[in-house]
């Protein structure tokens, strides 16, 4: 091997930070350093395969595709051997010199808040070849990319500690290997048995033959031994794979230590031939919510790998979902820009979308497995009633929701199961949104529903007012917010209130107190009123049944989009002892101060917030200063 002049480099600040937390804490399972580097062996050799449909010349005469194994036992040293489409020299210094993945620096920061076994983190985090360290104190790399002359290979080196080397060398076959100098403590790794179970455990369903330097002590000789099946398991019949073949697939496939929820496994033939395995994971990934990296399914055309994360075949909203999908009608040569725009590629999407849901809908009649799925990727499910409106009534059946009645926030109530336990006279599907659930639940907009025993449904995650947008009816039943004006509650209110007790106040001033408050606070409000939907609350705002709710507004602020003023209603609740006293007030200047505070203290249980909140307190302090001894009593519930 002729060795050209070496260059060192530094690791940057991140990896070096990794190889640190890996080579000291990261993982208690050992053997997933072998999982990692036959699955980036395979990666390369589909690589392969792909680039040389459009240029034969890269398999160089050797069709013969392998991932060899090699135990030097006398050297301490454990080899990974492939001929894919191997690397550059560029390729060397950019792939394994630095962790090329946004969000590494969030990853490290937040590794102390997550609290998973230690085992789970590196597969999730997409840094397969460091867990080489793990088990060697040295580790050095082989590798020239299919095609270029054997003088244009490279060799890099290192300890994991913070430098590595690269220099040219002459090497022969494409690919790439991998030395290992194993640490004293891992020599374990260098029998023969224990590969074999490792591969058996991870690798057995690799497409590609995964062998191994067996020795023979009949005729002292080395030979190579194929330790794994190399079938594709999607290409099996569904009655010869197992449980946990699938289960091993799919850790295989995302690097998951997890087992999936479910899955389902179908081959489609007749107008379009294709074969589907698709997983729901039991959890989420770190980037699920990161929009610069890509989500997706692997895409296969007749057994032959084309690209990862193709998203082209399923909605975003469902973009939790892994798997692959092997078509037979798709060309070997299509691009992402191709499957973008191909009519072809619209209606699997339609097909796998439909499918999906339908597995996930099998999973929701397990109640306990499909909690944990809600609580994984139920906010990532409310994205689909607005993504997907071909398939909304589908969406709408599994969503979950908090409610007012079951009084917990767990989300754990279908519609389904809220319009089963609707009133006689109710005539549409209540809720509420807030920034949270404590602020929800104690709105005085649910004191009319909590004394009727109405359920009013609780949305207190960020993206529920959005959705809403779009959930319109559930079976016939419309969705009304109860902060916002509508005639069906006042109806309600009358149908359900068989007692005849509502109190008339007995004030022929109350029309002209009205006209007080909106003299007083002009083009502040769109309209003054009373209401006796209210019981222990003096006043509060709704918005039209046009105009933009409150949570919206919220929405658009932080989105950093202008929103127009939300001119809102003050309902006043004549039978609260405030109201009483404060028409009672004969000082003008006294009932303008109350008149104000009646309508920053409502806007501050519908905003949470105040534009002027030390003017809002000021005002207190001067009531509670010249107050006297005669207090108020708070009506009984």
């Amino acid at each position: 091997m002729n060795i050209q002049k070496k260059q060192t480099y530094t690791f940057k600040s991140e990896t070096k930070e990794l190889l640190h937390l890996m080579i000291h804490s990261l993982y208690s399972n050992k053997e997933i350093f072998l999982r990692e580097l036959i699955s980036n062996s395979s990666d390369a050799i589909d690589k392969l395969k792909f680039k040389a449909i459009t240029s034969q010349k890269l398999y160089e005469n050797n069709f013969n595709l392998y991932i060899r194994i090699m135990v030097d036992k006398n050297n301490n040293t454990l080899k990974i051997i492939d001929n894919g489409i191997g690397m550059k020299y560029e390729e060397v210094i950019n792939n394994l010199g630095t962790i090329a993945k946004s969000g590494t620096k969030k990853f490290l920061k937040s590794l102390e808040k997550i609290k998973q076994t230690k085992n789970n983190l590196i597969g999730q985090f997409g840094v397969g070849f460091y867990s080489s360290f793990i088990v060697s104190k040295k580790v050095s790399v082989k590798t020239r990319f299919a095609g270029l002359n054997k003088e244009e290979g490279v060799l890099w080196t290192s300890d994991g500690k913070g430098e590595y080397e690269v220099s040219k060398i002459t090497k022969e076959e494409r690919g790439t290997e991998i030395t290992l100098h194993l640490n004293e403590e891992n020599k374990e790794f260098l029998e023969e048995w224990k590969i074999q179970t490792i591969v058996s455990k991870y690798s057995d369903h690799i497409s590609i033959p995964i062998e191994l330097n067996t020795y023979n002590e009949k005729e002292k000789t080395f030979s190579w031994e194929k330790i794994n099946q190399a079938i594709a398991l999607w290409t099996k019949p569904k009655s010869e794979i197992t449980e946990n073949d699938y289960k091993n697939f799919y850790k295989k496939l995302t690097h998951d230590s997890n087992d999936p929820l479910t899955w389902t496994h179908n081959k489609v033939e007749g107008t379009q031939e294709y074969t589907i395995l698709l997983f729901i994971p039991s959890k989420s990934t770190w980037d699920i919510w990161n929009r610069e990296n890509k989500h997706g399914i692997k895409l296969y055309v007749k057994r032959i790998y084309i690209m990862d994360e193709a998203e082209q075949f399923l909605p975003n909203y469902l973009r939790f979902v892994k798997g692959i999908i092997d078509s037979n009608d798709l060309p070997l040569n299509i691009s992402r820009e191709i499957l973008q725009n191909n009519k072809l590629i619209q209606n699997l999407k339609k097909s796998l979308t439909k499918k999906v849901l339908q597995t996930i809908n099998y999973l929701s009649k397990d109640i306990t497995i499909y909690q944990k799925f809600w609580n994984e990727f139920g906010l990532i499910l409310k994205e689909g009633p607005a993504e997907d409106l071909e398939n909304k009534n589908t969406i709408s059946n599994l969503l979950r929701f908090s409610s007012m009645l079951s009084n917990t926030p767990n989300q754990t109530m279908s519609l389904e199961e809220y319009v089963s336990n609707m009133k006689k006279n109710q005539e549409k599907i209540y809720y509420i949104t807030s920034d949270n659930y404590t602020s929800a639940i104690s709105s005085p907009h649910l004191e009319f529903f909590k004394e009727k025993n109405i359920d009013v449904l609780i949305l207190s995650d960020k993206i529920d007012e959005w959705m809403m947008n779009y959930l319109i009816e559930y079976n016939g039943k419309k969705f009304q917010s109860v902060s916002k004006d509508d005639q069906s509650i006042e109806k309600l209110n009358n149908n359900t209130d068989t007692t005849h007790t509502k109190k008339t106040v007995s004030n022929s001033n109350m029309n002209e107190f009205l006209n007080k408050i909106k003299k007083t606070l002009g083009d502040k409000i769109k309209d003054v009123r009373t209401t006796y939907k209210l019981k222990n609350t003096p006043s509060i705002v709704i918005t039209d049944a046009n105009d933009m709710s409150t949570q919206m507004a919220k929405l658009f602020s932080a989105a950093g989009q202008k929103i127009p003023k939300i001119k809102y209603i003050l309902e006043i609740n004549p039978n609260h002892p405030l109201i009483t006293k404060i028409q009672n007030t004969k000082n003008q200047h006294e009932l303008k101060n109350w008149i104000y505070l009646l309508f920053e203290q409502a806007l501050l249980a519908e905003k949470n917030t105040l534009e002027n909140p030390n003017k809002f307190i000021s005002r207190i302090n001067n009531f509670l200063i010249n107050c006297k001894t005669n207090f108020i009593t708070t009506p009984k519930k």
